[in-house]
């Protein structure tokens, strides 16, 4: 069984990491997989998908805070639309992720949690995710 299923996000500012993994785990829910993939793809230059605690909403806000100062938006960059330092964070944290499917639930750590990363926001944004399973 594959299953196709699309999240619309419209991010608050310019920079922020959303924790989406309850809509993941509700198309996971939802697709009756019992064990599977599900494959999570941002088909943005400018966003990306990480996996990391989501315990505490300081952690998004301190890998926020410290991607922008390792990679400023002001740097000099030759890229003229202004948003060099969104599409080199978006290849640090990638497109798409791989997560297991065990017993009809997304298989993650304790703390861990599925963020959407946008670098170039507001916007209207797309999660696509696909289920392949039993």
């Amino acid at each position: 069984m594959i299953l196709f299923e699309e999240i619309s996000l419209k991010t608050p500012k310019r920079e922020v990491l959303i924790n989406i993994t309850s809509e993941v785990s509700k198309i996971v829910r939802d697709s009756g997989a019992k064990e599977g993939v599900c494959r999570i793809f941002i088909p943005h230059t400018t966003a990306g998908i990480t996996i990391n605690e989501n315990a505490d909403p300081a952690v998004m806000k301190d890998i926020i805070n410290y991607l922008g100062s390792l990679i400023p938006q002001s740097a000099r960059f030759s890229h003229m639309e202004g948003n060099s330092d969104a599409h080199i964070k978006s290849s640090l944290t990638g497109p798409s992720l791989d997560v297991i499917i065990h017993n009809g639930r997304l298989v993650l750590g304790t703390w861990q949690g599925l963020m959407f990363a946008e670098y170039d926001g507001p916007r209207n944004r797309k999660v696509l995710v696909q289920i392949q399973g039993d």
